[in-house]
């Protein structure tokens, strides 16, 4: 019996060590093949304004006890609502001309309705974000039931992280509506793997949507994978569409990086509405931006150089993906907004159609250094925000 335990327990312990040796490989994917880059080394994508930042361990440590940490719940955040209600409306089918209607469905997930045409960014129908069915669980349900969405003429997918590339969503929205999807370098190789074709381009490249509308890939400072080791085998993006009442930027997920790259899709047009993320950044107590996600008062660096005259915070509150409180990105974004001397970026409620005004050329904006920021933020209410 003693030498039959000893034997299991050897062929285990070689079984465990072959699994680590071969499965990382095996999870290893190569998604694009292409000429090398300012972005691109041959193999991997990377950030030509350094990847410092997207690789460092949050709150020191190892990456191992970090998501120990984070999945066990021991990390000392702050509590979240287990369910939050959804209040859906009516949506119309069509919003013609330069009028402009937008919903926020949960996370980064938008529609957009603009000169007859809908517009996706990010569509995730999903209960968990993760790989197979293992992820954060979604809090709050999709602000439009999927069977209630209308036709979609046209998806915008910014990388390949589960909580912005849902193949099972994609599939049904192709099964369904046949969009175009419009994605960056390497990530149709993910989203063929449903069966589902898109049209991928580098940063600054355009698709055509129609007379008058099209899509421009652009950079922004972030990473991508589905399995660690696949790490950066696709590129990142954001993007602009541009029309004929002013473009909409979709900010995708993004760090601040230089943040340079809003100067980049500013270059492009004046922008109507900017789509931008304000959630998921604190990774320990009072952090207020991390290497991958931008915070509120990066966020609200990122409109003012945008020029946008409307901005809306996306990707907080839906999928419990960081350390921050529930309310925390909204609350913060009004304050940041306030020290700014800006105006006209806010969040909306789930499921609850938006009407855009026409872009208005926004008056002179003071920059304010972090610094100064940091100071005008250093209030009892904001201190209090966990």
């Amino acid at each position: 019996m003693g030498r039959w335990l000893m034997t299991m327990l050897l062929f285990g312990t070689v079984a465990i060590c072959l699994a680590f040796t071969i499965v990382p490989r095996f999870l290893d994917r190569i998604y694009y093949r292409g000429p090398v880059s300012s972005h691109f080394d041959g193999q991997r994508f990377f950030n030509p304004d350094g990847d410092e930042d997207t690789i460092r361990v949050p709150a020191g440590g190892s990456r191992a006890g970090f998501f120990a940490r984070y999945l066990t719940g021991s990390d000392g955040r702050p509590a979240w609502p287990r369910h939050v209600a959804v209040r859906q409306a009516a949506i119309p089918a069509r919003v013609a001309g330069e009028a402009m209607t937008v919903t926020w469905i949960g996370h980064a997930t938008v529609l957009i309705q603009t000169q007859g045409l809908n517009i996706l960014t990010d569509p995730i129908w999903a209960e968990r974000s993760g790989p197979l069915g293992i992820g954060p669980k979604r809090v709050a349900e999709p602000g439009i039931a999927f069977d209630d969405l209308p036709k979609i003429d046209l998806v915008l997918v910014s990388h390949n992280h589960y909580d912005h590339l849902d193949l099972a969503s994609l599939k049904r929205l192709w099964d369904r509506d046949r969009p175009r999807i419009v994605t960056a370098l390497g990530n149709d190789s993910v989203i063929r793997q449903a069966g589902v074709p898109s049209i991928a381009r580098d940063w600054g490249g355009k698709v055509a949507v129609k007379p008058g509308v099209d899509v421009v890939v652009t950079r922004n400072h972030h990473w991508d994978s589905r399995w660690f080791t696949d790490r950066n085998r696709a590129l990142w993006s954001s993007f602009v569409v541009r029309l004929p009442g002013g473009n909409v930027f979709f900010a995708g997920d993004t760090g601040p990086g230089d943040l340079k790259w809003p100067d980049e899709a500013r270059a492009l047009g004046p922008v109507r509405l900017a789509l931008i993320p304000i959630g998921a950044f604190r990774f320990e107590a009072g952090q207020m931006a991390s290497g991958s996600h931008v915070g509120p008062i990066d966020a609200v660096e990122v409109y003012r150089r945008l020029g946008a005259s409307t901005g809306i915070g996306i990707h907080w509150g839906t999928f419990r993906l960081s350390y921050e409180a529930y309310d925390t990105p909204p609350k913060l974004l009004a304050a940041a907004e306030k020290c700014a001397g800006l105006r006209g970026f806010d969040t909306v409620a789930l499921g609850q159609p938006t009407m855009v005004p026409p872009y208005a050329s926004p008056a002179a904006r003071t920059v304010v250094t972090r610094a100064d920021m940091m100071r005008c933020l250093d209030t009892a209410a904001v201190r209090a925000l966990r």
